[in-house]
């Protein structure tokens, strides 16, 4: 299936359609503030198998991401997060950041790797937050990468379609997506370490803390 959803504006009546879809364990393809994405209800396990399938990821060693709506609904799946970390998040979401947290029991059984971190991200798309929102719960992301010698990711909605309409339930046409994933951002340790830098300035002196940039 594929669908239209006016970015700045997301019909009520067509989130509620791709919702109903993500609560029967559909995987679905969607915009977000970077590039765009491919995902599923974090509560449903064969949806995750499935998106892992389609990425060539193995869902044990997958380094796996969710979308979440706020800081509050992120606490949820993570450790007490401290004050200092805290502000950063403020600071940089919505935004292109995925920043690397521990985990905590809540965080579903697929996502439980040995390190026990997860990547979240508050993404700066109200087609993203609206399903998000209407779901009720974070959506699993990962990001969608083309085979393309000169685009490392996809960009057009309707070329999307034609390569995955077979293996997904539902395409989202939010508009042309970027080619600049977001930068990572790992803040599991004593201090921030970037792990990739992408869209967005991170703010390297923010409270004058010393970061790390690993390449």
């Amino acid at each position: 299936m594929y669908i239209s959803i006016h970015p700045d504006n997301p019909e009520e009546r067509k989130i509620d359609q791709v919702v109903k879809i993500l609560q029967s364990g559909g995987v679905i393809i969607y915009p977000t503030d970077t590039v765009y994405g491919i995902g599923c209800d974090i509560r449903q396990q064969e949806a995750i198998e499935k998106v892992c399938r389609i990425r060539g990821l193995k869902p044990e060693k997958a380094a796996l991401s969710i979308m979440c709506k706020d800081i509050s609904q992120i606490a949820d799946y993570t450790q007490q997060i401290d004050t200092p970390y805290f502000k950063l998040l403020k600071k940089h979401l919505p935004g292109p950041f995925t920043f690397i947290l521990n985990s905590n029991n809540t965080v579903p059984k697929m996502f439980k790797n040995k390190k026990r971190t997860i990547g979240i991200r508050i993404p700066e798309n109200k087609i993203v937050l609206a399903l998000i929102e209407a779901l009720g719960a974070p959506i699993l992301t990962t990001s969608l990468k083309s085979d393309d010698e000169i685009l490392e990711y996809f960009t057009d909605p309707s070329e999307i379609y034609e390569d995955f309409e077979l293996q997904v339930d539902i395409v989202i046409d939010g508009g042309i997506g970027k080619n600049v994933p977001s930068t990572i951002v790992d803040l599991t340790n004593n201090e921030p370490v970037v792990i990739r830098e992408g869209a967005g300035e991170f703010m390297l002196n923010f409270f004058d803390i010393n970061f790390k940039i690993k390449f």
